[in-house]
């Protein structure tokens, strides 16, 4: 049975991709600063996950604070594999506490990495990156655009992945990074803008849409970036990168329309329009030819399906989100 370990296991993308790992007969080991959330958002908790439980591992460790820690156990867990979800990863909020998204995302990770290079078991790192560090762009945008970031958080991402960068060209680390779309899905925290959308609607309260919701994305349902990721990390090619996304592209209002439409609620009666984030991109689009042409992939779930999914993971839970946080913690 091959080993991975998921840092970041605790987040949406991290507990997502857990799930997807232990499905796939691998033997997961998950790293988070946080113990573990309430099950509804942690799919590798769900009853039909309960199999799995003897190949699950979790440790609560701090890479800001644990790094000597997470060597140790990464020594004795051996995984072939490291992938990373973790960084502070809240765009508006980097400019109130821009320290913390360099302590966590340039400074923490490099205390990893220097963990991660001398592990002998490792065959391939796969760091999750954001297509945040090419600002707002024009058409369609390929995996060697030039770096325009807009924010802190897409600043503290770009130099994470110059330094990566270093790193595989000095020392040969098998590093190779990833940008995905807007990823979403059942299990995703309610200040996202889908489960946020929903389960206002499921209790009648109003939706801020900042900016009129103009704004343009790609959104990918999480499973099928757990499907891209585990690809990459067998088989990607080390020093490379690779763009996850669908061909799809629609403005945060249409979607939020979708939703409303979806649910039987009125468009108007949800929304207030608010003024933009500062430094919030127009738009960045992916051109992810590279990862469908040498790793054959291609997304299953379409975003209406994914859309009802989350709708119905709300709806299930709905006693247990009313009570849950509705805006972003900031943890440091």
């Amino acid at each position: 049975m091959e080993k991975i370990c998921v840092i970041g296991s605790n987040s949406f993308s991290g507990a997502t991709f857990v799930a997807y790992a232990l499905e796939q007969g691998l033997e997961v080991l998950g790293i988070s600063r946080s113990a573990e959330a309430e099950a509804a958002f942690l799919p590798y908790r769900w009853p039909a996950m309960s199999k799995y439980k003897k190949t699950f591992h979790f440790e609560q460790l701090d890479m800001n604070r644990h790094a000597e820690e997470i060597g140790a156990v990464l020594r004795s867990f051996a995984p072939a594999y490291v992938v990373n979800f973790a960084a502070q990863s809240m765009v508006g909020q980097s400019w109130e506490n821009p320290v913390d998204w360099y302590e966590t995302n340039v400074v923490g990770h490099v205390k990893l990495h220097e963990k991660l290079r001398k592990l002998d078991s490792l065959k391939k790192y796969v760091q999750a990156s954001t297509p945040e560090v090419y600002g707002s762009c024009s058409g369609t945008v390929k995996e060697d655009f030039p770096f325009n970031p807009s924010t802190p958080y897409a600043a503290s991402k770009a130099a994470c992945d110059l330094h990566l960068n270093t790193y595989f060209k000095h020392y040969g680390f098998p590093v190779v990074s990833t940008r995905a779309a807007n990823v979403y899905g059942p299990g995703q925290q309610l200040y996202r803008i889908i489960p946020r959308a929903v389960i206002s609607i499921a209790t009648g309260k109003t939706l801020e849409l900042h900016g009129g919701g103009h704004s343009v994305r790609s959104f990918i349902h999480m499973r099928d970036v757990s499907d891209a990721t585990l690809r990459i990390a067998k088989h990607g090619r080390a020093g490379e990168c690779y763009h996850i996304s669908t061909d799809r592209f629609i403005s945060v209002r249409d979607l939020v329309q979708m939703i409303c439409t979806m649910m039987g609620y009125e468009f108007d009666k949800l929304v207030k329009i608010v003024d933009e984030r500062p430094g919030k991109d127009a738009a960045y689009l992916l051109d992810c030819s590279k990862l469908r042409s040498e790793l054959g992939w291609a997304e299953q779930i379409s975003l209406e399906s994914g859309v009802q999914q989350t709708i119905d993971w709300v709806q299930t839970h709905l006693p247990t989100l009313k009570s849950a946080a509705w805006d972003y913690q900031h943890k440091h």
